[in-house]
């Protein structure tokens, strides 16, 4: 049982009759912005715990994975902030190198310019201003939505102190020889004219065309298939597998390419498959990473058949097409000279997309920057097998070491303006020189910097201690550093959880950006498909928070975030979440009009009715599995417990058990009436870090207490009263049977009916009248005539039911359905009885049964019961 040492309002608290979240949400979050709340002190001696934003796009804007992720985080921060913790959620943006290009790159295209028209200062100069004026716009969103993050402490990943740590580690790989430039096949977008990484590129099934082709003449042909005919211009050989008989006499010989003048080797190597197709394939070095690789272990040319943009480049009919025109113009020419074989349309085959503008990727042979992961990833690997990091939920580890254990070096470079130009400066007979942060760049003739950009990910990946100041040795960075927790989405665990864990060991002297990544899923619709402005199910949560409040929204979000699965949401489930608020609002709203306060200790557990004592019991229960939960970020569990121990054992039970109480007054309602704010006082702090603005409201208004962002978090007082428990239960078995009875006759829940009732054996005795509150059932007068008796949980309640329902009827429609119920147990008995049955049905049909039977044999005890309970005609 915790302690309030908050101050009751002098004059009896007060509450609107209705909720209206819009006239409180946003006067709300800005008191306590104002009162500083969210900002994180590092001189402070209280134990730090920091999290990190994962920084959204600025040229982003709130969407449900964003709203997702932010309740999450949020929940967990404000959670500690109150269990005394120098709190720190990190915010910030990320520049968003290929996006923000091709905003400000639309918007000139309006205008009929392009970036060449500005050249690249002015052109970076636009992206800036565009930036100050419409980029960001999901700061403001995140106000709505209630994230307690520290906004005096906001980054970007191109101010000036993470540019600097850019910079820094940079050069700090380079001189360690992590850094390199070579020729490599990248993937590369047409549109964005730059490279992409593997993971920004999206596999979609499309509808393409398989062709098989004949090279060669005579006894020295040979068929491949392809489904990017235009590549054959850059082919410089045909791969065999060495054991593959039927090409044993082509193998080093040279064979005719067809449509131009050249011929080509057959070169024998293991990676052909000689059971796929016809065992041949066509090998385009400078156009496809297998065919790449074929051709380093075979020393082949390699040609680059396309321009940045996807067109033909090669002399002859096809120069200047582009790809898929070619595509189509050299299948017509191969067929004219009767060299297709075979053409399958369509041919649904996967094909990578950039991820922002979605045009087919192209490989391409490039010349870029390199990172050599090896080292950095064995330690990133290193650090969640020797326990100094934990993924959660565990299951997810051996997802992340599949791509630590096996990345291939990742390239930086991307052929943009908007970015952090590569530090790099080539001089004039080809010398190459690292710029650190301190060091003065080359000038003289001849001497220039590299022309790309890093990748995104670059500047994301050092945000866990960039963003504290790094590279100074700041107090920010002595304070918060290593992070306590990442929460992230399964899906940027490669993309971005482990470029940080790579960039933060490898920084940071061997320590881990944070000690723990718990991951979560995606946001889905209700019916669990991706969101998708194709499919048309894409969700705005700014709606849905303009229609139920941002605490429906995260506590919706919230109910369903099981670790690292994937949550289904949908419109009816925000507004079921609505009630909720509105339930927790109404409920406050009854206990403070009938004395529940704050005032005072609570009363000794002697002075306390069985109710009083069940409801503390298990208020203690539910702060210690909440606390269990949230350790666990169990979010969907905590969010559940809150719910079922507000709504049902508060609300629905406490509540109405205690009416007779309160309306009789005395001492019983004054002890109630504290009992009661004790358990709404506790109660509204549990439920605070996810649903903060009506709590906040009610909270303040029953304690009269500063704000719940900085009251102390409820602790397990150990209070168990396994008997009060126990005597409640049974209390709840006997009203639960004869609601179901009254239900049954079609009585309506507030009409009264007379009874009388028999606890003698039960210890229900004390709880006479609140059972008569709950029930309504009205005490017997001198014309009392029990029509209906119901034996429950022990004791007898007999009803009088003259006038209110159809005795003959009721007894017809019971029967009816007993008789039901027993011929489906017969049905279900016989089946399992049959052991030719049981031996052949599936376990799953066999279960059903059984659960048939069971609900069978229910039914009968319910309407067996019912049945006697009914008047003899």
């Amino acid at each position: 049982m915790t302690e309030n040492s908050s101050q009751q309002p002098a004059s009896p608290p007060e509450l609107p009759t209705q909720y209206a979240p819009a006239e409180v949400e946003g006067k709300l979050y800005e008191r306590w912005v104002e009162r500083g709340y969210f900002e994180a002190d590092e001189k402070s001696d209280k134990p730090p715990y920091t999290i990190v934003i994962p920084p959204p796009n600025v040229t982003g804007s709130l969407h449900l994975g964003h709203a997702f992720e932010h309740t999450l985080i949020d929940a967990l921060t404000r959670r500690k902030r109150m269990q005394g913790y120098e709190t720190l959620w990190q915010p910030g943006m990320d520049h968003a190198g290929i996006s923000a290009q091709l905003v400000v790159e639309r918007e000139l295209a309006k205008r009929g310019e392009s970036r060449l028209d500005l050249g690249r200062e002015a052109f970076v100069e636009r992206v800036w201003q565009w930036k100050a004026e419409s980029g960001g716009q999901i700061s403001g969103q995140m106000r709505r939505l209630g994230d307690g993050v520290a906004w005096s402490r906001e980054r970007f990943t191109m101010d000036e102190g993470l540019s600097k740590a850019v910079q820094t580690i940079f050069k700090k790989l380079y001189d360690d020889e992590l850094i390199y430039r070579a020729e490599r096949i990248i993937n590369w977008c047409p549109r964005c004219l730059t490279a992409i990484s593997d993971i920004e590129v999206e596999y979609e099934d499309d509808a393409g065309e398989l062709v098989s082709l004949k090279y060669g003449e005579g006894d020295e042909t040979v068929v491949v298939a392809t489904t990017r005919v235009e590549t054959m211009l850059g082919d410089t050989a045909v791969a065999v597998h060495p054991d593959d008989e039927r090409y044993a006499h082509l193998i080093g010989k040279r064979i005719k390419l067809p449509l131009t003048n050249r011929t080509i080797p057959v070169v024998a190597d293991t990676h052909v498959d000689p059971e796929f197709g016809t065992g041949a394939v066509k090998v385009t070095p400078a156009h496809d990473p297998n065919d790449f690789a074929i051709g380093e272990r075979h020393n082949l040319e390699s040609l680059t058949i396309m321009d940045e943009r996807a067109v033909i480049t090669v002399p002859g009919p096809f120069q200047g097409l582009d790809r898929f025109e070619a595509r189509s113009a050299i299948v017509e020419a191969m067929r004219a000279e009767g060299r297709v074989v075979a053409e399958k349309r369509p041919y649904i085959h996967s094909v990578g997309h950039c991820s922002r503008c979605k045009t087919t990727v192209e490989p391409r042979l490039s010349m870029q920057w390199w990172v050599k992961v090896g080292p950095l990833a064995k330690a990133a690997g290193d650090a969640v097998r020797d326990g100094q990091v934990a993924i959660h939920p565990k299951e997810m580890e051996s997802r992340y070491f599949g791509w630590v254990d096996n990345l291939n070096d990742w390239c930086i470079s991307r052929q943009l303006w908007w970015g952090h130009r590569i530090p790099i400066w080539h001089g004039p007979d080809g010398e190459i020189v690292c710029v650190g942060p301190n060091d003065e760049a080359p000038t003289g003739e001849g001497w220039r910097q590299d022309t790309d950009v890093l990748d995104t990910w670059f500047s994301s990946g050092l945000w866990p201690f960039s963003t504290l100041g790094w590279p100074e040795q700041t107090p920010s960075l002595e304070k918060f550093y290593p992070n306590s927790v990442l929460v992230t989405g399964y899906d940027i665990l490669f993309f971005w959880v482990a470029r940080m864990m790579m960039f933060g060991l490898y920084a940071m002297d061997g320590t881990p950006p944070f000690h723990t990544i718990a991951l979560h899923g995606m946001v889905r619709d209700e019916h669990g498909k991706k969101m998708s402005k194709t499919f048309g199910n894409v969700v705005n949560p700014l709606e849905w928070m303009d229609k139920y409040g941002a605490d429906a929204v995260r506590f919706t979000l919230a109910r369903g975030a099981n670790p690292g699965v994937d949550v289904p949401i949908g419109e009816d489930w925000v507004q079921g979440s609505r009630n909720f608020a509105n339930k927790i609002w109404n409920a406050t709203r009854f206990a403070l009009m009938n004395g529940a306060t704050v005032e005072g200790e609570l009363p000794a557990p002697d002075r306390l009715s069985a109710t009083d004592r069940w409801i503390l019991s298990r208020l203690n229960q539910t702060v210690a599995q909440v606390d269990a939960y949230y350790e666990d970020y169990q979010f969907a569990k905590l969010s559940d417990t809150l719910f079922h121990f507000a709504w049902d054992e508060v609300f629905d039970w406490y509540v109405e058990l205690s009416k007779t109480a309160f309306f009789a007054g005395g001492e019983q309602a004054r002890v109630s009436g504290r009992v009661l704010g004790e358990v709404l006082d506790v109660t509204l702090r549990l439920l605070h870090p996810v649903v903060p603005f009506v709590t906040e409201t009610l909270w303040t208004t029953l304690t009269g207490g500063e704000s719940l962002v900085v009251a102390d978090w409820p602790a397990d007082s150990g209070f168990r009263d396994t008997a009060a428990e126990g005597e409640i239960e049974h209390l709840q078995q006997v009203v639960t049977e004869v609601r179901r009875f009254r239900a049954d006759q079609g009585l309506q829940p507030g009409q009264k009916v007379p009874a009388r009732l028999d606890l003698s054996g039960t210890p229900l005795a004390a709880h006479e009248a609140a059972i008569r509150q709950v029930l309504r059932l009205q005490p017997e007068e001198a014309d009392f005539h029990a029509t209906a008796t119901l034996p429950v949980a022990g004791a007898t309640v007999a009803l009088d039911l003259s006038g209110t329902i159809d005795v003959a009827a009721e007894r017809k429609r019971l029967a009816k359905d007993l008789a039901a119920a027993e011929k489906e147990k017969a049905d279900a008995t016989k089946k399992l009885g049959n052991e030719a049955f049981l031996a052949k049905a599936p376990d799953n049909v066999v279960d059903k049964i059984r659960t048939r039977l069971a609900k069978a044999e229910a039914d009968i005890e319910r309407l067996t019961t019912q049945l006697s309970g009914l008047p003899q005609e």
